[in-house]
């Protein structure tokens, strides 16, 4: 059985494989391929109105525990949609 995850754009569960998580690492956030990265995670769906919903709302902020500027949120954006960092 698959482990399921959340959506914090959409707030939709769905198996671990189908979502990307992003973590809070000392160095900033990240993209974590591996979904085995320590430091806080949250995870969303490659699709774009999750993407824009997870950002504009403030949900990735708030379930990271960290602010995001907009630079760094439209790295991100870039990042989840190609899935590299």
């Amino acid at each position: 059985m698959q482990p399921t995850r959340t959506c914090v754009g959409c707030r939709v569960a769905g198996s671990k494989s189908a979502l990307v998580r992003l973590v809070r690492a000392d160095d900033g956030v990240a993209l974590d391929l591996t979904g085995r990265a320590p430091g806080r995670g949250a995870y969303v769906h490659r699709d774009r109105a999750c993407i824009e919903a997870a950002t504009a709302k403030g949900a990735l902020a708030r379930a990271l525990r960290t602010g995001l500027g907009p630079d760094e949120l439209g790295r991100l954006r870039k990042a989840i949609e190609t899935g590299a960092l």
